[in-house]
């Protein structure tokens, strides 16, 4: 994977059995065993999508005796939400230009037409 931290988020995001683990943990911190329960892989699967969620900085994991926690970490979503967010913004600016556009060809289209 790549260095460069929003690179790493995207990629980690990008399987869907990751993005299942995030939204499982959204609501609490889960065992990894809790996490595998609704995927048919093994523990070692599981271990493995949870180690790119770590390196990508989205989760972490801590112990309680034989218990091992994990947890979701926002920072990186946060980042990735505010570069995305920029993009939304240029978008819908040249959307709404289009409509604008659009809208105008309509009228005059409209004002040509015999009645």
């Amino acid at each position: 994977m790549s260095n460069d931290p929003l690179s790493t988020t995207f990629a980690a995001l990008a399987d869907p059995t990751r993005r299942a683990i995030l939204e499982r943990l959204a609501e609490g911190d889960a065992t990894v065993g809790e996490l595998a329960e609704p995927f048919a892989m093994t523990l070692p699967a599981i271990s493995k999508h949870l180690a790119v969620l770590e390196r990508a900085g989205l989760v972490t994991k801590s112990r309680d005796g034989q218990r091992r926690n994990c947890r979701i970490t926002a920072t990186p979503l946060r980042n990735a939400t505010t570069w995305l967010n920029e993009y939304r913004r240029h978008w819908e600016a040249n959307l709404d230009s289009l409509d604008s556009y659009l809208t105008r060809i309509q009228q005059s289209t409209d004002k040509e037409r015999p009645s």
